[in-house]
């Protein structure tokens, strides 16, 4: 991908943090690279190089930051197909889906050939999935270093390396310090903290809200200034905690100790979650254009649409409030989860239940999951949508194709456009996502369903943030 150097330049020598996570810049005479947002004093003109990924600057040769920290800069939102799948496979790579013997596994897990897979990421990030997955693995040792207590041991391991003698090789090498080096000049918090940057402005509390009114009782719970859930990851269980960081544009995530060896993947999904890798000044310039949106626009600044930590979940979810309130709908969850999920203790004692897997599911009959009061033709539906997601039929990942997905959900009984649409705005991270037949976005435009389709083309690529400042402008949000 190519890159305006002149443009470039003017963010760096403005710390624009519009820019920040969008490229890198290094510098030649130092053999660094920072983030546009980096504090120390720019270099010169002459001596800056830029690039669009981390890795790529690694592979130019350069080390990263220790004031900017490049491992902490804000993702970016897909909003198309190729960029969709590079960031598909960045996150696989995140979850330590891949190894130096494992790309045709990656690629085949995101529906493409592991040569278009290179192909991709070598002309948007400038580097190969390799390369690309053991920049990963550092800049996420890099992050736990000098975040955690945790042991080298255990980083090295949590990072995807196979072996703590590999990983301090590469380490040094790389960076040109030892891993032990690091840890002695970082600042620890207690326990098990991460730090992950966001773009501003960031509607905190309209988001948090947002969850809140929609937790799981038993699995999620929010307050006036946290989010809480279990977490299952593998063969590990825990519990997080996320807050408005107090110094930085972040959020703090506070992570059980059993879960360090799937930190990674915890982090990913908290990520997609709280949607940091929002690009708001790009939305708020395009929806601002509309006098529909101006308003709410300008009143919920950075307005973030909220994801998914688990998206067979937020399917669930999705189902179970067809054509009820948002409270007749949580507590339907609630009762869900009580009835079949694993039982987890946690220091809040709102939180003692994980949230049921389709592997559980898939064992339930729709007679049972009826008997909690739920409406037969949803009971049905989510007694296939089990099967549906264990057989790789329905994929509820950010790393799916939105248009086959959306096809295959409506497939399934009792899965219309509304349902599929919201869920891949949610589950599948998608910005474009748009539930046109929704009543209260037709009531929000005056429009007829057509009407409104039309209307939106406008919208794209970021439909789902329209979607939500419309649900705004009536005070609703279903």
């Amino acid at each position: 991908m190519e890159l305006d150097s002149d443009a470039c330049f003017r963010a760096v020598r403005a710390r624009d943090r519009r820019f920040d996570g969008r490229f890198f810049v290094a510098i030649a005479s130092t053999a660094i690279y920072c983030r546009p947002i980096c504090p120390a004093r720019p270099a010169k003109r002459e001596n800056m190089r830029f690039y669009t990924s981390a890795a790529a600057a690694e592979g130019a040769g350069f080390r990263p930051c220790m004031r900017c920290r490049p491992e902490r800069a804000p993702g970016l939102a897909s909003v198309d197909a190729v960029s969709r799948l590079v960031g598909a496979a960045i996150a696989g790579i995140e979850e330590h889906a891949l190894s130096s013997a494992r790309v045709g596994d990656l690629a085949a897990s995101l529906g493409v050939s592991d040569r278009h897979l290179r192909r991709v990421t070598e002309s948007e990030l400038g580097v190969s999935p390799i390369e690309l997955a053991q920049t990963q693995r550092l800049l996420l040792a890099k992050r736990l270093l000098s975040e955690t207590a945790l042991s080298q041991t255990e980083i090295a391991f949590a990072s995807g390396f196979g072996s703590v003698r590999r990983f301090n090789a590469l380490f040094k090498s790389r960076y040109g310090l030892s891993p032990r080096a690091l840890r002695g000049s970082a600042d620890i918090a207690a326990g098990l903290h991460c730090q992950l940057d966001f773009r501003p402005p960031f509607a905190w509390q309209t988001l948090l809200d947002y969850l809140r009114t929609r937790a799981i009782p038993g699995v999620e719970a929010a307050d006036a200034t946290h989010y809480r859930r279990t977490v299952a990851i593998e063969d590990h269980r825990g519990w997080i905690a996320v807050s408005l960081g107090k110094k930085h544009n972040a959020l703090d995530v506070e992570i059980s100790p059993s879960l360090a060896p799937v930190i990674g993947a915890v982090i990913v999904r908290v990520k997609r979650l709280f949607d940091l890798g929002a690009v708001p000044d790009a939305v708020s310039a395009l929806l601002s254009q509309d006098p529909l949106l101006a308003k709410a626009v300008r009143r919920i600044p950075g307005l973030r649409v909220a994801g998914a930590f688990d998206g067979f979940e937020l399917a669930v979810r999705a189902i179970l409030g067809q054509q009820v309130s948002v409270k007749g709908a949580t507590t339907l969850a609630g009762r869900w989860a009580q009835a079949f999920g694993a039982e987890i203790a946690t220091p809040f004692p709102d939180l003692n239940r994980l949230t049921p897997t389709a592997g559980r599911m898939a064992a339930v009959g729709a007679d049972e999951i009826a008997a909690l009061g739920i409406v037969g033709a949803r009971a049905r539906c989510l007694a296939v949508l089990a099967p549906a997601v264990l057989d790789r039929k329905v994929m509820l990942t950010y790393a799916a194709n939105v248009e086959e997905q959306i096809e295959a959900l409506m497939q399934l009984p009792g899965i219309g456009p509304w349902t599929a649409q919201y869920i891949a705005m949610r589950a599948l991270h998608w910005p474009d996502a748009f539930p046109s037949g929704d009543l209260m976005l037709m009531r929000a435009a005056n429009a007829t369903q057509k009407q409104l389709e039309q209307l939106a083309e406008a919208w794209r690529p970021w439909r789902a943030y329209a979607t939500h400042y419309l649900w705004h402008t009536l005070g609703t949000n279903p």
